[in-house]
């Protein structure tokens, strides 16, 4: 048998893993992780035994380990791409040592990721698994390692591509000296179909015991469960106690005529809130116009809101309808109301009275039936008050006004929003992008949000196109540029002593720094030589090249474009 080289150093790893103690998290390359007792953890490992039978409780375990062996893959090809494929393979393997799970050993490994061939060996000591099963339950005559043997076949499946798992060949709790586990491709083993049953979603056993338990906490009846209204883009998505409140009164004015006056900053979606206001209501089959009051010169707001005559002005060689006659019957929905010129604002108010628009050069009304809908992101009342908006016309829409919070005032929206933003842009960029990294949406949560849900909608359009395709949406896609993303608390990483030290990035030597600051420094200069020179040692290989200058790929890809732009 070959003699395998030493794994590579895990110093990339470590940097990996920061310990953010003002903030209670605990970070593995953007994906949240969490610290906890072996001991509670065989708590719980006894409870399921206990509850499910030993059957059961190994193949949660293993289904448990392989998801986490999943998730850790990714970082594989990520953190080591011009790694020899021992070293970059031996990513899962260090982790599973640096989580605490188990120390490994690497005996045998024949990898070819071409051919999809895999056949490997590792010694296991330590396991925690051996330890608590053993103080809980004695010496055993079958292996007991179950989550770290999934975490095993979850990782290489996901580094093969296809799948691969392994068998727990020599068990520690079986009296073996060390634990030793083998992998094959999952065809090479004859006994197949009995390993795959064990990852199988459908597993666990029917227990009519555990069908007789309720359900907690309890599911919600269906009659009390609030249903978000439907627009023409589909469902207005939400769950803050604002979003809720608003989504109530849309309801409740739905069914009537009244004009409604949508509130709120710019961005938050007040469009949308309109739409679905008309979709729920009586006129849903009917036209819905939006007009953008701030887009119309000053000179054509009359006529794009209610229609010229046939030579009312010199070049009107046809009459055409208006934006009010447009909508007849449906919802006419006037944005910015508070930029509509005074003149406009007077022939509007008389609409609001009578029903009835004149078109320029018309000698006679018409009549309209249109449900009105205005929204506006300034105080109208301000406006009053300096002499832009008319009083009359103000208290003649605020009838019933539902204001929109902003985002940052609805942080439980974010989530929920933000992933069905992922979902619609990836199958717009064909493209499969798997989800959001914890720190991505850890992120989205810390951020002001001064654009509101228009804003997010760019930011995730944009962290798509940035992804690495299968990959989750990391923080620096979301924010490429480094210059908005919220800032980060204090972290700390673990050091080769393993003691946690203060996360920095590496010091410049101190013979370099005075050489460089005995001459004039030019900064913006040497930041443009270093980054060149970088992509030119790594032949334009921008992933190798942001690595040796400490930086993410998106992030040095904006620095070239910067300098490519200036």
């Amino acid at each position: 048998m070959p003699q395998l080289p030493a794994m590579p150093s895990d110093a990339d790893l470590r940097r990996q893993i920061q310990f953010s103690a003002a903030d209670g998290r605990i970070w593995l390359a953007g994906q949240r992780m969490v610290l906890m007792h072996a001991g509670s953890l065989g708590i719980w490992r006894r409870e399921l035994m206990h509850t499910l039978g030993p059957t059961a409780a190994r193949r949660l375990l293993m289904r448990v380990g392989y998801a986490a062996g999943e998730r850790d893959a990714a970082l594989a090809r990520q953190l080591r791409p011009q790694a020899d494929v021992f070293a970059m393979f031996s990513v899962g393997p260090q982790l599973h040592m640096l989580q605490g799970a188990v120390q490994v050993t690497p005996k045998l490994l024949e990898i070819d990721t071409a051919s999809g061939h895999f056949h490997g060996t590792f010694d296991w000591q330590h396991s925690w698994e051996v330890e608590t099963h053993l103080r809980d339950f004695g010496a055993q005559s079958e292996p007991v390692c179950w989550t770290l043997l999934g975490y095993a076949s979850g990782y290489t499946s996901a580094f093969m591509g296809r799948p691969v798992l392994f068998k727990e060949v020599a068990c520690t709790a079986c009296g073996a000296a060390h634990c030793r586990i083998e992998g094959r491709v999952l065809d090479a083993w004859p006994d197949a179909a009995d390993l795959a049953r064990d990852y199988a979603p459908d597993a666990l056993p029917d227990h009519a015991s555990l069908r007789s338990l309720p359900a907690w906490p309890a599911p919600m009846p269906a009659e009390d469960r609030p249903e978000a209204p439907a627009d023409a883009l589909g469902q207005l998505i939400g769950r803050s106690t604002g979003f809720n409140a608003a989504t109530q009164l849309l309801r409740k004015a739905a069914g009537t005529q009244v004009t409604v006056l949508l509130t709120g900053e710019t961005g938050v979606g007040k469009e949308r809130f309109a739409r679905a206001l008309h979709a729920l209501g009586p006129r849903a089959a009917k036209p819905f116009v939006a007009v953008n009051c701030a887009a119309l010169p000053g000179e054509l707001v009359e006529s794009e809101l209610f229609g010229t005559e046939k030579g009312a002005y010199t070049g009107a060689d046809a009459a055409r309808a208006g934006r009010f006659e447009r909508a007849h019957g449906g919802t006419l929905f006037l944005d910015e109301l508070g930029e509509l010129p005074l003149p406009a604002q007077a022939k509007l108010l008389r609409v609001l009275q009578d029903g009835q628009i004149e078109r320029l050069g018309a000698a006679q009304p018409r009549q309209v039936d249109v449900r009105l809908v205005c929204a506006t992101h300034v105080d109208l009342m301000e406006a009053v008050r300096a002499g832009r908006f008319r009083q009359d016309l103000y208290y003649r829409i605020h009838v019933y006004p539902i204001r929109i919070p902003p985002l940052r005032e609805r942080q439980d929206d974010i989530e929920p929003f933000a992933q069905h933003l992922l979902q619609r842009f990836a199958l717009q960029h064909d493209k499969h992008v798997s989800g959001f990294s914890d720190r991505a949406l850890h992120a989205l949560h810390s951020y002001a949000w001064p654009g509101n849900v228009r804003e997010l909608e760019n930011l995730v359009e944009r962290s798509v196109i940035l992804a690495e395709a299968g990959q989750p949406v990391q923080v620096e896609q979301l924010f490429p540029d480094g210059a908005n993303a919220p800032p980060m608390a204090p972290a700390h990483q673990l050091q080769p002593s393993g003691r946690l030290g203060q996360a920095q990035a590496p010091a410049c030597h101190a013979q370099l720094l005075a050489q460089l600051l005995a001459q004039p420094l030019d900064l913006p200069a040497l930041e443009t030589q270093l980054i060149e020179e970088a992509v030119a040692r790594h032949q334009g290989n921008l992933a190798a090249a942001a690595r040796l200058l400490g930086l993410t790929r998106p992030q040095l890809s904006y620095r070239l474009n910067k300098l490519r732009e200036s």
